[in-house]
């Protein structure tokens, strides 16, 4: 595969990603994917949705866990909703994220995904330790399936990350690198953070946004890629300092508006395309 291949977040019928067919039409080689709802988790279902990437030319290269009863409100909602670290739905969800790998190895993916939660601070706080134990089961989970995990960032800093994955201690762990999301928890400056988290860096997200006036408090703005801060020259800069070679997947969360969602992403294909020639010459 080449450098940087280019890719869309997708959906099937769970998540906010575009549906395949629009990651067709825009042209992409690679796709990451919201897993499917669990009753459509099936082999046939599987056997049919490998068959169109097939047919479209498409690779698949991570499959992103997500949970009912999640919400992105506002931060403090995500804090109590989102991931495995809320104590309440730890058990049940972690079930399911076993679940969601072996579906990705029925299709053929070595790369599972998500967001963790907010991991606490610090390390004498109890929702650590249980955030340390659940992501090593996760892995140990992942590991008998040829497949590594990645965590996608935002609710924590690099430091703060690299910590983690420290204190975790498997080998399969690894960060998919949202830079948008460094900017809208107000966690930390993205291109620093992608130097810091290094080698840590196995997959990317191209989402852009803008600070808040309350940082870490409320939430900034997503924007369309090119139109907030993280500075996407600067951005594919600093990963290829660190060595990152893998696809550039384009995260837009709007799908409520599907005509702009897919305009937008044609865009932001056209400027990481542009880019990406800018930086070989």
């Amino acid at each position: 595969m080449e450098k940087w291949p280019l890719g869309v977040f997708t959906s099937i019928d769970a998540g906010l990603g575009v549906r395949l067919e629009v990651a067709h039409e825009l042209g992409v080689p690679t796709i990451q994917i919201h897993a499917p709802h669990p009753s459509t988790r099936t082999k046939e279902q599987a056997d049919r949705f490998l068959g169109r990437l097939k047919d479209y030319g498409i690779t698949l290269t991570a499959v992103f866990g997500g949970f009912d009863g999640e919400s992105y409100a506002d931060i403090p909602t995500t804090q109590k909703t989102v991931g495995l670290v809320p104590p309440e739905t730890r058990a049940a969800r972690t079930a399911e994220m076993q679940e969601i790998a072996d579906f990705a190895r029925v299709l053929g993916c070595d790369v599972v995904a998500l967001h963790l939660g907010f991991i606490p601070h610090e390390r004498s706080d109890p929702l650590y330790r249980g955030a340390v134990e659940v992501t090593q089961r996760i892995c140990d989970h992942c590991r008998g399936l040829d497949q590594a995990l990645h965590l996608e960032t935002g609710q924590e800093t690099a430091k703060g990350l690299l910590a983690f994955i420290g204190d975790v201690g498997r080998d399969n762990l690894f960060a998919n690198f949202d830079p948008a999301n460094m900017i809208l928890y107000g966690s930390g400056e993205p291109i620093e953070a992608v130097r810091r988290l290094g080698k840590y860096v196995r997959s990317v997200h191209c989402k852009d946004g803008r600070w808040s006036d309350q940082p870490g408090e409320t939430f900034g703005q997503e924007t369309p890629l090119g139109e907030g801060d993280v500075g996407m020259e600067n951005f594919l800069r600093a990963l290829d300092e660190i060595g990152y070679t893998g696809p550039l997947t384009i995260e837009r969360e709007i799908p409520q508006e599907p005509e702009r969602q897919k305009a937008e992403i044609g865009r932001a294909l056209g400027l990481l395309a542009d880019l990406k020639q800018r930086l070989a010459s």
